[in-house]
């Protein structure tokens, strides 16, 4: 998730979150001006791991450098993604929907819902499939995403997204890269 600067946030991460920061140098890269999900690609991933390893105070031309040209380069040209979260008229998937997009704070495992549900994990995995075209864990992701940015653009400090999330959000004319991925 990119989040220019200047506009109030906060996050928190789940419990099993591994978190990468990479601060990034206000005009440095010519990054959007809104709020927006930009696709990663596993190039920028693999960059940002390494460099979240190197010393802060490394010199332009050092290999730090080198990587940070790079991934600047690289971020620069990822789309920028649309958002959708799909959702179906069943009547168990559509209950499910309902109290998270109403309570999207909620951990609840994929195993509680099968069982709220009455469903096997198995049926609901087919179910969720069926109706919506996505995994559990990745509609759930779509609809963190989605919160978050809503809450972003109104202004609202955001509570917590959750699975493979790029984000980068600003403190004092700084710029934040996080990269969280978690097992959902």
């Amino acid at each position: 998730m990119w989040i220019p600067g200047g506009i109030p946030h906060s996050a928190k991460a789940t419990w099993n979150a591994h978190l990468n920061y990479l601060f990034i140098e206000p005009g440095a890269a010519a990054l959007p001006e809104k709020c927006c999900m930009l696709a990663i690609s596993p190039l920028i991933k693999e960059l940002v791991g390494r460099l979240t390893r190197e010393d802060i105070n490394f010199e332009a031309e050092s290999h730090a450098g080198r990587l940070t040209r790079v991934t600047l380069d690289e971020l620069v040209t990822m789309p920028q993604q649309k958002l959708s979260l799909p959702v179906s008229t069943h009547p168990k998937i559509r209950a499910m929907a309902d109290a998270l997009v109403s309570q999207p704070e909620d951990r609840s495992t994929f195993k509680v819902w099968a069982k709220r549900l009455a469903l096997s994990e198995r049926s609901l995995a087919r179910l969720m499939l069926r109706e919506t075209g996505l995994t559990f864990g990745r509609w759930r992701q779509q609809l963190h995403l989605i919160v978050a940015l809503r809450e972003l653009a109104s202004c609202i400090t955001t509570g917590s997204a959750s699975g493979r999330v790029l984000m980068i959000c600003s403190s004092e004319k700084r710029f934040f890269m996080g990269m969280s991925s978690c097992g959902l």
